[in-house]
């Protein structure tokens, strides 16, 4: 049978954006998102971060310094038994690199994971804070979960988008793992 993961955002999902995160001791995890990690992982679920990187391909960060903070990001949200199962990144900006099919909401990277770790996109899950982090779902499958906080403007996005949403990533994985309850 093949597996199910959860897509999940980076910045501004599970750590805070200060924007062009070059140095991992700026790394700080939302509240809630290594509780959430941990509780994935015990579902039997793969947390997969997949995030747009264009501070690489504008030079404003190295891919060293990105694999530091991406090393820092995991090593925070892992704990009480909750691992990233692999963190995948798309580096271009494509006013300066031209366009990819890595960047979100392009489907490479989604691929890429599929390939790796068996995935049925019908069974997956994709989580962010931005319509680009989750509109991948309504191309493969699976179900996307915009995290609003208090925005108004995100909310009538994510209403006129047709996706589910979530004050944070707490709230959309209990709203994923209730999901599974409700159809095991």
């Amino acid at each position: 049978m093949s597996g199910a993961a959860v897509f999940l955002d980076r910045d501004g999902t599970l750590i805070d954006d200060p924007g062009f995160l070059a140095d991992p001791a700026l790394v700080r995890a939302l509240p809630g998102a290594a509780q959430a990690i941990a509780s994935l992982t015990r579902a039997g679920l793969l947390p997969i971060i997949v995030t747009n990187q264009s501070g690489i391909g504008r030079g404003l960060i190295s891919e060293d310094q990105y694999h530091a903070v991406r090393a820092k990001v995991e090593t925070v949200l892992s704990g009480d038994g909750g691992r990233i199962a692999a963190s995948l990144h798309c580096p271009h900006a494509p006013t300066v690199t031209g366009q990819c099919g890595c960047r979100k909401p392009g489907t490479d990277l989604y691929h890429e994971a599929a390939q790796r770790f068996d995935l049925d996109f019908a069974r997956c899950w994709w989580v962010g804070d931005r319509l680009t982090d989750v509109e991948p779902a309504r191309v493969l499958g699976g179900r996307g979960i915009l995290i609003i906080g208090s925005s108004e403007a995100l909310l009538a996005a994510a209403e006129a988008s047709g996706f589910e949403t979530a004050s944070d990533i707490r709230a959309a994985t209990d709203a994923i793992l209730a999901h599974l309850v409700e159809h095991d």
